[in-house]
């Protein structure tokens, strides 16, 4: 376990500013050196503003602008003197604008743009505007430096205001009302943006789950913040995953004259009597991966059928019940954990009827040298198991995939942290001799490496949360885990962020392509054998 991680040499993604989330207080801390290096407050405001500017002259909200007019909600600080310079802006621009803010006082600066506005003539409501008001309304109340809710009269307001013109809000830097580090309303409700803009750098909050329902589409605005600057972020600053980062990704790179022995071999124990396509989905998402060697220890029900609905598997063995439904563990062969690079356990294996019963094959797997990936029932037959000694003493890397469910029945002491430390906590604690990555599950999925590193997806597809979806990615990450093992001796958890990775990218093409029901797993399995490298 390590607090301070040394990077690979070859970090993926880049450390940018496309990539780093960060609290806050971080941003803060950031703008503030830039302020002591001698950048003027001046400066930096209208570097932040214009950039705001000029993303609203963009072809999908200009026309809007235009027919609509817009009115600012202008804040006490430097998000409301943004405001002020982008309602300056638009004017000059000859677009109609108005200003309106429910605060007596302003910083200096805000006061000062402010009184220019009043200056050039810009319209200000002098009593809170109409909810219904048809205009555009950008929101530049608060932006990140939100510690308490807004108060009553501007929830309703807001809320109001959904509920009449919804989408018609731009919010600069942060609905207002919502929590820039955890993402949750800091009231009883937040403003619900059609449109966030992130200045300079995305921060965390605006990641996670609670958020997506107020932000809208997010988007991040350049703001030129120097490489010196950004390297002063600690090493296990969290990255953000973006479709564009399939490109750089760390693909395994095997010999091109390699055998299918050579390319990764794979060992899938999944299924039960009453989840039979669990081990069926988790297999296609591990031939989609590319792997050369797929083998399969599964139901009997299953094993009976497998040649002919997935030929390229070979069967290790077929699994009987274990008289509650799940499936016997106890019978795996001792040999079936011979000649593998990886091993996924867990799809729909079910309860266990008497863990005892299984405790030979659970000492197996702790002392397999390959890569365990532990999903889903894999992990809940773990969790009575006191399973961070489990883990540390493992005799391989780990991997573990568990939704928030799961990972409370794993971990229940770090349950209630917000996910990017959840999962951290999870994977730190759970490295031994042999490190532990965790891709914690959601709607923008978190993945942490044993020395601190994260990773954490920026889009992904609601359509694609079904059944069937985590035993495709199961299987996909193990593949390539596999392949990993194959090509350089090394699983490094940036491959199991990859996999969350794609498998989101799949998702979102499925649907794009198919059509929101057309997102299913077997389609999404197709999608993955097109995106795989």
């Amino acid at each position: 376990m390590s607090a301070t991680p040394v990077l690979p040499a070859t970090a993926w993604p880049a450390r940018d500013g496309a990539h780093l989330l960060v609290s806050a207080a971080q941003m803060g801390a950031l703008e503030a050196q830039l302020l002591a290096s001698g950048l003027p407050v001046e400066a930096l405001m209208e570097k932040a503003a214009l950039a705001v500017v000029r993303r609203l002259q963009q072809p999908d909200w200009l026309p809007q602008l235009q027919e609509r007019g817009a009115l600012v909600l202008v804040g006490p600080g430097h998000n409301g003197g943004d405001g002020l310079v982008v309602a300056r802006e638009l004017h000059l621009a000859g677009l109609a604008v108005r200003t309106w803010s429910p605060f007596e006082r302003h910083k200096p600066l805000t006061a000062a743009h402010r009184r220019h506005a009043q200056w050039l003539g810009i319209p200000e409501l002098n009593t809170p505007p109409d909810h219904a008001d048809g205009a555009i309304w950008i929101d530049a109340l608060f932006g990140i430096g939100q510690s308490r809710a807004p108060g009553e009269p501007l929830e309703t307001l807001l809320e109001q205001r959904q509920q009449h013109q919804p989408g018609l809000l731009i919010a600069i830097d942060g609905p207002t009302g919502l929590c820039a580090d955890s993402g949750q309303p800091l009231g009883r409700c937040a403003a619900s943006a059609g449109l966030t803009l992130a200045i300079g750098l995305i921060k965390q909050g605006w990641l996670q789950d609670p958020a997506l329902r107020w932000l809208g589409q997010l988007e991040r605005l350049e703001l030129g913040l120097p490489k010196a600057l950004l390297q002063t972020l600690p090493a296990s600053q969290p990255l953000a995953l973006h479709p564009a980062d399939l490109a750089t990704a760390p693909w395994p790179r095997l010999n091109p004259a390699a055998s299918k022995y050579q390319r990764g071999r794979l060992l899938v124990i999944a299924g039960s009597g009453a989840y039979r396509g669990a081990a069926a989905l988790a297999l296609q998402g591990a031939s989609a991966s590319g792997c050369g060697s797929l083998r399969a220890a599964v139901p009997d029900a299953v094993a009976q059928r497998l040649w002919s609905l997935q030929p390229q598997v070979v069967l290790s063995a077929a699994l009987p019940d274990n008289g509650s439904g799940g499936l016997a563990l106890a019978a795996l062969p001792e040999d079936a954990l011979e000649r593998l690079d990886a091993v996924v356990l867990g799809p729909g294996l079910g309860d266990a009827a008497d863990g005892r019963a299984d405790r030979a094959t659970w000492q197996r797997l702790q002392a397999f040298t390959g890569l365990l990936l532990l999903d889903a029932d894999g992990l809940n037959r773990l969790a009575p198991q006191h399973p961070l000694a489990w883990l540390r003493e493992r005799g391989g890397p780990t991997w573990l995939t568990p939704h928030h469910g799961e990972f409370s029945r794993l971990f229940p002491q770090w349950a209630e942290l917000p996910p990017l430390e959840a999962a951290l906590h999870g994977a730190e604690q759970s490295s031994g001799q042999h490190p532990c990555g965790l891709l914690l599950k959601g709607a923008r999925s978190v993945v942490a490496a044993g020395d601190g590193r994260r990773w954490q997806l920026s889009q992904a597809c609601p359509a694609a949360a079904r059944t069937g979806l985590g035993d495709v990615l199961t299987g996909y990450a193990g593949g390539l885990a596999a392949r990993g093992l194959a090509a350089s001796g090394n699983a490094d958890s940036s491959l199991l962020a990859l996999a969350a990775l794609a498998h989101a990218c799949a998702g979102s093409t499925a649907a794009e392509h198919n059509g929101v029901g057309g997102a299913t797993p077997m389609a999404v399995a197709e999608m993955l054998c097109a995106i795989t490298q």
